[in-house]
């Protein structure tokens, strides 16, 4: 598609670029002419720090949208996520100090601010700055709950009481919430979800406020950076190398079983095509000195640094952007549009476009880190604008020296915010949501998400319960199912869900009507009512219907709570109607933590094929769970403190505690030749990474099922060889694996061999110098 360029590109970069079409017409197949990075080099040298409206006119977007300046400094500075209150003022998150300069220094400053921004005078800039909160470390993500505030603080979560705009009571509702890990992988995004829970990305937890008490539940791991969902409450991340992650299943079910990884349905790669189009040279990335990470033109060729994701649930895009995915890119300095199709309860996801973006710039600063649906239906942009966005853990050497030489340390005192419209939209000043309990009932039905989302929420914070009659009679409303989406979850976080609610809904023949009443069945179902249930669950069963058996496996574990023989033999009768089906297998599993022999042996006398879904999945956690869980011997954690701390830091993000690899990042360290072969191979992927497929246990990983590569941390000054000597040691004797130590000289020795090396090694190249 043919895109509108916001700007006049400067004169002099024009014409290099049509000098260099001239001399090299391109860079594909059949292209002879040699590409001069040099001169390209030359051309980006300048890295300026531009103002927000010359920013804006170095940027193209797709025909038919505009970009407007909501905010800039000094109104906000480094910010990293918003929220918007219901009158609609932006509660901004700012994360200062971040990465001062390429060593981290004064990091752990405390100079984050939670501030408060508003448009007064309605012309669609923000004029009013408040300082809600200051003096915090390095915060990075926030949520407004019931009249107070959720602060991400590592590795804190607190919740504040909001007093006239200003900080009241203080509660610790989560020591380790972001506990362990860096910057790049703790948990942040705190997104209030359809079935009144609140998710995090990077984070196996989920949070309620119940009265004066947080409930806390263990639910599925999910990304790294960001964390949306869609109108069906199915949640959406990422990790900096994928486009688009995200559940098949709903939130609340499948994480019953603490022995189960890689649970099938979560986690799932929603948009494979990983490529990307930036506007400008990208070579200021941090891998950008290896082969196939830039193009001819040094530009970046995949996600490095994807983040922020968001489903558009607007009114003002029009009907072909609804439930898109838009994805943020800092290092290409970009936003990409992907069109999500649903198969039955699977999701998959094109991009929009080839060759170009919705949104890409020319400015280096350009730093789109998170994406929002907004109060007016509008696209935010969150743009943290500055030069370094990659952390010190693992930044390497290459691009320190691109930092220094285009001088893009300084200044740390700027930020933007962002919103994209389409042309000739107006002002469109929001005016807040209304107060009065039936006109919030009216607007679970609004065309824009959030204001269903918001409406939903402020009746189940505020207890108004005198609209539950009118919300069981838009509960009815099968013509519409956005609205009886909401209807039923707002009932449901009134505790005001009854059987002849449920009933009906579990009866119809919209199959996501069924699914959503199952999900929701947990919060109805009592040792009393329980007997209403079971005949129809047991008549869904026997109709084999394939969309929503996964949904009948996950509810079988709240049976279980009431009738542990109702609900083993439910369970078994799924997976009898079901063998095939790995979803309705990890559902079923999801709901047996302490009995799976027993259960294997039992459908092993009706399903005798042993290649079935249903027994390979029970045969692999069966096995892993003989084969140990975490790092849990005492004696480890002694020998290696270090080691552990870095594990924990670093290596688990993507490993695992159990060390059997997490599904899209990276394979498995038990029972890994990789980890208890030649220390000196291993002393190497460590230190400076490791690229490409790898064989590990007879299976071969690789992109798109594994992150392409793992980075190393030899650039590092934080970790001494000692440390990863330690680091080493630990993973080599931990599990299942038993292997001799390894010696902080010998780091040191390996480290000595291969100095001035930057790139990362191949699996080939370590088995040829081995």
């Amino acid at each position: 598609m043919m895109k509108r360029i916001v700007c006049c590109i400067h004169l002099v970069v024009l014409l290099y670029v049509i000098q260099l079409t001239a001399c090299n017409p391109g860079t594909g197949k059949g292209s002879s002419a040699p590409v001069d990075t040099a001169a390209i080099k030359r051309s980006i040298a300048d890295a300026p720090v531009l103002s927000p409206e010359e920013s804006m006119k170095r940027m193209q977007l797709e025909d038919g949208f505009e970009i407007r300046l909501v905010a800039a400094e000094p109104l906000v500075t480094a910010p990293v996520a918003i929220k918007f209150d219901e009158r609609g003022r932006i509660w901004v998150c700012e994360m200062m100090n971040y990465m001062p300069d390429t060593l981290g220094t004064g990091e752990d400053q405390p100079t984050g601010r939670i501030v408060i921004l508003e448009d007064t005078n309605g012309d669609g800039l923000m004029d009013r700055r408040k300082v809600f909160m200051d003096g915090l470390v390095l915060p990075r993500a926030l949520c407004l709950v019931e009249g107070g505030i959720l602060v991400a603080e590592p590795p804190n979560l607190w919740y504040i009481d909001i007093r006239n705009d200003k900080p009241g009571k203080r509660v610790l509702v989560d020591p380790t919430y972001a506990a362990g890990g860096n910057p790049e992988h703790q948990a942040n995004g705190l997104i209030y979800g359809l079935d009144n829970w609140i998710y995090s990305a990077d984070c196996d937890s989920r949070y309620k406020k119940k009265g004066s008490k947080w409930l806390i539940e263990r639910t599925h791991s999910r990304g790294q950076w960001g964390i949306s969902q869609d109108n069906d409450g199915r949640l959406y991340y990422n990790h900096n190398s994928a486009n688009l992650l995200g559940d098949y299943f709903l939130p609340k079910l499948g994480a019953g079983n603490t022995d189960q990884k890689n649970i099938a349905g979560y986690q799932e790669e929603i948009v494979r095509d990983k490529r990307v189009y930036p506007l400008r040279p990208t070579p200021g990335v941090n891998r950008g000195y290896m082969e196939g990470i830039l193009d001819d033109s040094l530009k970046l060729r995949n996600f490095t640094a994807a983040s922020g994701p968001v489903i558009y649930r607007g009114d003002l895009f029009g009907k072909a952007y609804q439930s898109n995915a838009f994805v943020g890119e800092p290092a290409g300095n970009l936003i990409k549009r992907n069109i999500l199709e649903e198969t039955g309860y699977r999701v998959q996801g094109r991009q929009a476009y080839e060759g170009t973006e919705f949104l890409s710039s020319r400015d280096e600063r350009f730093r789109p880190v998170t994406l929002y649906g907004g109060p007016d239906g509008a696209l935010y942009v969150v743009d943290m604008y500055r030069g370094i966005i990659q952390h010190k853990t693992y930044l390497t050497g290459y691009l320190k020296e691109e930092i220094k030489s285009r001088q893009l340390t300084e200044p740390l005192t700027c930020g933007r915010i962002y919103k994209i419209v389409p042309i000739a939209t107006g002002t469109n000043r929001y005016a807040g949501l209304p107060t009065r309990a039936d006109s919030l009932v009216n607007l679970l039905q609004h065309p824009n998400g959030w204001v269903r989302d918001k409406a939903q929420q402020l009746i189940v914070e505020r207890r108004l319960t005198q609209v539950i009659p009118s919300i069981k009679q838009q509960l009815k409303r099968t013509n519409n199912p956005l609205l009886v989406n909401h209807a039923l979850w707002t009932l449901e976080g009134l505790d005001a869900l009854s059987p002849d609610d449920i009933s009906p809904l579990l009866t119809s023949a919209n199959w996501k009507f069924q699914v959503q009443s199952l999900t929701a069945l947990p919060s109805v179902i009592t040792k009393t009512t329980l007997g209403q249930y079971l005949p129809l669950l047991n008549q869904l069963v026997e109709k084999k219907d394939t969309l929503i058996a996964p949904y009948l496996a996950f509810i079988t574990g709240t049976i279980k709570q009431f009738d542990s023989v109702a609900a083993n033999k439910l369970a078994l009768n799924i997976a009898v109607a079901h063998p095939n089906s790995v979803y309705v297998a990890d559902a079923i599993i999801s709901n047996i933590n302490g009995t799976e022999e027993t259960f294997a042996k039992q459908v092993s006398l009706q399903v005798t094929d042993r290649a079935m879904a249903i027994n390979k999945s029970l045969n692999t956690i069966i096995t892993n769970i003989q084969n140990g869980k975490t790092i849990n011997s005492e004696a480890l954690k002694k020998d290696f403190p270090k080691g552990l701390a870095l594990y924990n830091a670093v290596c688990q993000t993507c490993h695992g505690a159990e060390g059997n690899g997490i599904k899209t990042l990276a394979p498995p360290l038990r029972n890994s030749d990789w980890v208890v072969g030649d220390k000196n191979r291993l002393i190497k992927i460590v230190l400076y990474g490791l690229t490409g497929p790898v064989t590990v246990n007879k299976k071969v990983y690789k992109a798109p099922e594994i992150t392409g590569e793992m980075p190393g941390i030899g650039n590092n000054t934080d970790y001494s060889d000692e440390d990863i000597a330690q680091v080493l040691s630990l993973i080599r004797k931990s599990w299942s694996n038993n292997a001799d130590k390894v010696k902080a000289e010998e780091v040191t020795d390996v480290r000595r061999k291969l100095s001035g090396r930057q790139k990362a090694f191949t699996t080939d190249e370590l088995n040829k110098n081995n």
